[in-house]
């Protein structure tokens, strides 16, 4: 896996992926950006929402469960101190679907973190994950 990240004017920085995929990453005003793009570390907490609820998916529908829409609210914590790592996040899944149990989701969110998402893997070193979940059943 490969990517390029480019600096550009004042703050602003552009990345592109090894699959061709670019985006921006920029800073505040009060950090002499223009607020044009991501803040580093507002793309590792997407990164984590992402793959988490890529293998969420994923599990759930190798379990023959319906899901029709998910959402991650992810909150992270930082160390005050420099650099100013993630702590804790807390991950709130919001599942939507039919034929979703309790039990279906949380051996999804344990396969999920313990096994296949590797963005988790990396936080659980420096940081304490909490996963909250709401089912919306479907008729």
């Amino acid at each position: 896996m490969k990517a390029t990240v480019t600096m550009g004017q004042d703050t602003r920085w552009e990345g592109v992926s090894g699959s061709g995929h670019r985006l921006t990453v920029d800073g505040p005003p009060e950090a002499g950006g223009k607020n044009e793009g991501f803040r580093p570390m507002e793309l590792m907490l997407l990164g984590l929402g992402m793959c988490m609820g890529y293998d969420m998916v994923r599990i759930l529908r190798r379990m023959r469960k319906e899901v029709i829409g998910y959402q991650i609210q992810l909150t992270g914590q930082r160390a005050e101190d420099p650099p100013s790592i993630y702590t804790e996040v807390i991950l709130e899944h919001v599942i939507t679907g039919k034929g979703l149990s309790e039990a279906s989701v949380e051996r999804a969110l344990d396969l999920a973190e313990s096994k296949y998402c590797s963005a988790s893997a990396m936080f659980s070193k420096t940081a304490t994950l909490v996963n909250k979940y709401r089912i919306e059943e479907i008729q």
